[in-house]
């Protein structure tokens, strides 16, 4: 099965190197929506992969590593370890099926969280809200765009390895997509 890879339409202010908002569809926001239901453990394994998670990856290993004889039942250990994942979440990452709990009533969220057939506005912050035109205007005027010139639109594909800096930069920044899309925080971090 190949990895779902979902468009998205970045509005970029070339001045200041930041993505002032993007265009997203459902595929995209039921993504980001679907992050606040991972469990903890979870989001250890996602990260554990390419990325140190600090201390949480160390406790993650202890209890892979410990021996079934010092605990209460197996099945605990393995819920802890492979905890349920979202649809969107599974679909984006190339997850099989069999990582989602059995015991987890996921039905009411196998549609997704947001309705098909609206365009979505999402800030840099992961800020989500229906686009409108005035949404829009309303946005250039709070970053005090006054040259539309210095806007560029680019359209990006989103997939596994963004998804993972998605999730590991929003545990860390207020500028993510600005940090996934454009090399912003790992440009500021080398700055320094």
């Amino acid at each position: 099965m190949a990895a779902t890879k979902i468009s998205l339409k970045l509005l970029i202010n070339k001045s200041t190197n930041k993505v002032l908002f993007a265009e997203a569809n459902k595929d995209f926001v039921d993504f980001l929506f679907s992050l606040l239901a991972l469990p903890l453990g979870a989001v250890v394994k996602i990260l554990t992969h390419k990325h140190v998670v600090g201390s949480l990856g160390h406790l993650y290993r202890s209890l892979k590593n410990l021996s079934i004889s010092h605990l209460q039942s197996k099945t605990n250990r393995d819920n802890l370890l492979n905890p349920y994942l979202p649809t969107a979440l599974c679909q984006l990452l190339n997850q099989p099926e069999e990582l989602r709990s059995l015991d987890y009533d996921y039905e009411h969220v196998k549609k997704g969280y947001v309705k098909e057939g609206f365009a979505y506005m999402v800030m840099d912050d992961l800020s989500v809200s229906p686009i409108s035109t005035i949404s829009s205007i309303t946005v250039l005027s709070k970053f005090q765009v006054k040259d539309v010139g210095v806007l560029v639109e680019k359209t990006v594909r989103v997939g596994m390895d963004e998804c993972i800096k998605i999730l590991r930069f929003s545990m860390q920044s207020t500028t993510i997509l600005s940090d996934v899309f454009l090399g912003a925080k790992i440009k500021r971090e080398s700055d320094t």
